[in-house]
């Protein structure tokens, strides 16, 4: 039902919760990398709803599943079986090379469930293990397992206490965390390319050293790739470019291209201790989530989406690096693929609604840091049209002083 965008906030501001501070626009349609307003007014979304419309707006391939399935079956419980768990788990496993999953509803759900396989794990073993160790200016989700291994207090505070025994270490500081990790620790957890934290890869001496304190002592890694991984950086999963070898994975945001679904994925020597009634979900993975995932997974690989990022992620690259030599406010580009941040010298709010203002969504991430997680459908000229927007942004940002 049409309506205007002041009855809308009016509505919201007497009825839901105010959890969000909302960008004062009203999306209505989509249409590939195009979003439109309740006036009609058409932006290029460099965004994709935090990462999660990785095919883009009313893909036409996934609209058509999406409604072919909820006119069959969407729901029965994992009280029983269907047809579509085990395929979807099948291509996970073949992406991944680990060979189970556990599917929920979203990212922090797979975390949680990584949290607590890890945790399983070593009470199997009859070595109760309870230390996580973590990274500073990690996100990892706000569920009180993910909270707790989230570093930033203003997420934090005012729910704690939290999981007590959680370690923080700085981000690519290999000494750092070799002395950290002992034979208490449980598991390691790390995003392979901090999203919330600001678009920061892993390096590859970090990396090295993961694996070389998980050998050591024994402690599990676990990989969130909730944000990165599934095509986001070109690679299937970043952790396999950096050379890591996870036990358990979280993935989330892409999987679904918008319908809600998440994934643990399971190492075999994890799931040999796992056992029925460990953990449990009502909705996860349910025939219409599976449906999705396969169908987004089906674009991905069969499709020659993967490739495709490869070469628009490269160009991405060349025009960021371009952009960023024109603005004297941007200090650093990081990312790989389709997941970009540019670094400002300044803070990043303003930026945010300047992009909008000329027909381009991007968002703020880690205070100086604008985030870009384009459809990974974009093609080389609607980014050259996106960053046009952006540079014009920056230009205003930066001429404000």
């Amino acid at each position: 039902m049409q309506t205007t965008l002041d009855e809308v906030q009016a509505r919201e501001s007497r009825h839901v919760l105010q959890t969000y501070r909302r960008a004062p626009v009203t999306f209505v349609r989509g249409q590939g990398v195009r979003l439109y307003d309740i006036d009609g007014r058409e932006y290029v979304d460099l965004l994709s709803g935090i990462g999660v419309a990785s095919l883009g707006h009313a893909h036409p391939a996934l609209a058509r599943v999406v409604a072919e399935q909820a006119q069959t079956l969407i729901h029965t419980s994992n009280l029983f079986f269907h047809p579509l768990q085990g395929q979807l788990a099948e291509r996970l496993a073949n992406l991944s090379g680990l060979p189970r999953a556990f599917f929920c509803n979203s990212g922090t759900e797979a975390v949680e469930a990584c949290l607590k396989f890890a945790r399983r794990y070593w009470f199997t073993k009859g070595e109760p293990r309870r230390e996580f160790i973590a990274l500073e200016e990690s996100f990892h989700g706000r569920t009180f397992g993910s909270l707790s291994v989230t570093s930033d207090e203003h997420y934090r505070k005012p729910f704690e206490p939290l999981l007590a025994s959680v370690r923080f270490v700085p981000v690519n500081e290999p000494a750092a965390l070799l002395s950290a990790v002992s034979r208490s620790t449980a598991a390691i957890i790390a995003e392979p390319v901090q999203g919330e934290g600001g678009i920061r890869p892993l390096t590859p001496a970090f990396a090295e050293a993961i694996t070389e304190a998980c050998a050591k002592s024994g402690a599990l890694f676990i990989a969130d790739e909730v944000q990165s991984g599934l095509g986001r950086t070109g690679y299937p999963f970043y952790f396999a470019a950096l050379g890591l070898k996870p036990q358990l994975v979280a993935v989330g945001k892409a999987l679904g291209a918008g319908v809600p679904v998440g994934a643990a994925l399971v190492g075999q020597d994890v799931a040999d201790t796992i056992s029925y009634g460990d953990h449990g979900t009502t909705y996860g993975g349910n025939l219409l989530a599976c449906r999705a995932a396969l169908c987004f997974l089906d674009q991905l690989v069969g499709g020659g989406l993967l490739g495709h990022i490869g070469r628009t992620g490269r160009h991405f690259q060349e025009k960021l690096h371009a952009l960023a030599a024109r603005h004297p406010i941007v200090k650093d580009v990081r990312g790989a693929g389709l997941m970009w941040g540019l670094e400002l010298t300044r803070d990043a709010a303003p930026v945010v609604p300047a992009a909008l203002e000329r027909g381009v969504i991007v968002n703020r991430t880690a205070e100086r840091v604008v985030r870009l997680l384009p459809p990974l459908i974009i093609t080389e000229a609607e980014i050259d049209e996106g960053l046009g927007r952006l540079d014009a942004a920056l230009g205003a940002v930066g001429a404000q002083g």
